[in-house]
């Protein structure tokens, strides 16, 4: 299968996203640059920033923009990462409540250099905004720890809405697009997360396609997300972030996103989000109204 150029002006139409400015817009922007925030919107230049600064809404990304590994689809920079900020997690905190959020959404970078990856910094981001958000859900979009049991429980023992570890894509394809992570690991990491003693969060998780997979492939891995746990997925197509990213294979139509989503449903996952522009933490709230009620 021949690989495709992602030239915005040769998207399909369900990709063309139309850009909405306004107020709420530039209040966002506004916010984050006064505090010295980042988020994953910018970094990774996600396609969805402009429809969800519009409506108030952002994710942020702690730990610094440098990344200690080197997926080949992500836009984050894979340089030497600096030193955290200890004052960081209340300055999100701080953002979340002049944004006003009812649901926050926080990732990192993934810091390998750090002795616990950045656990203890996670789960004080979490306590920070309940301080000051008390009734607001907070999902966390972490990395691996490595697989490691005690840095995790320091994530879920701050107590978030929903933990969030994204697959990716394929076991075929994992060790190619994500050199420095492992496939079976990521998948015990969110089998862990479901079985965590006293557990009160949902489990999450995400995949790409256009890498290269094939039908089958997302429909086998599907099936054992589902059988990790996981309550929430997400799906979205792969658009390379520059020309020297992984290069895209196929856009997928919608039609084949809802096939997805209805398989998924089928495995006893909960709530699925299956589209072309879907990301991680897309109306991430919109995911969990029903099963926090």
């Amino acid at each position: 299968m021949s690989r495709q150029k992602t030239n915005k002006s040769k998207f399909p139409p369900w990709l063309r996203v139309q850009v909405k400015c306004g107020s709420a817009r530039e209040e966002i922007t506004e916010i984050l640059d006064n505090l010295q925030l980042n988020t994953v919107c910018r970094e990774a230049k996600c396609p969805n920033m402009a429809e969800c600064w519009h409506k108030r809404t952002a994710t942020f990304m702690i730990m610094g923009k440098e990344c200690t590994r080197n997926c080949k689809f992500c836009g984050v920079s894979n340089q030497s990462p600096k030193n955290l900020e200890k004052d960081e997690p209340l300055r999100v905190a701080k953002a979340a409540y002049k944004m006003q959020l009812k649901y926050v959404v926080i990732t990192s970078v993934t810091r390998d250099d750090l002795h616990d990856g950045g656990a203890k910094h996670f789960a004080t981001t979490i306590r920070e905004i309940k301080k000051l958000l008390p009734t607001s859900g907070v999902e966390v979009l972490t990395p691996d720890f490595m697989g490691k049991r005690e840095l995790l429980d320091i994530v879920f023992n701050a107590s978030p809405t929903v933990f969030n570890h994204n697959l990716e894509t394929v076991k075929r394809l994992s060790p190619i697009i994500r050199p420095d992570a492992d496939y079976e690991r990521s998948l015990n990491v969110l089998k862990y997360a479901h079985s965590y003693e006293n557990r009160s969060f949902l489990v999450k998780s995400g995949l790409m396609v256009g890498l290269g997979e094939t039908d089958e492939e997302i429909n086998e891995t599907i099936e054992k997300l589902a059988l990790s746990g996981v309550e929430i997925l997400t799906i979205g197509q792969y658009l390379p972030p520059t020309e020297n990213h992984y290069p895209l294979n196929r856009y997928v139509h919608p039609d084949k996103f809802k096939e997805w989503k209805e398989f998924a449903l089928k495995t006893g996952i909960k709530k699925v989000f299956s589209a072309p522009l879907v990301r991680s933490s897309y109306m991430a709230d919109s995911l969990v109204e029903d099963l926090l009620s």
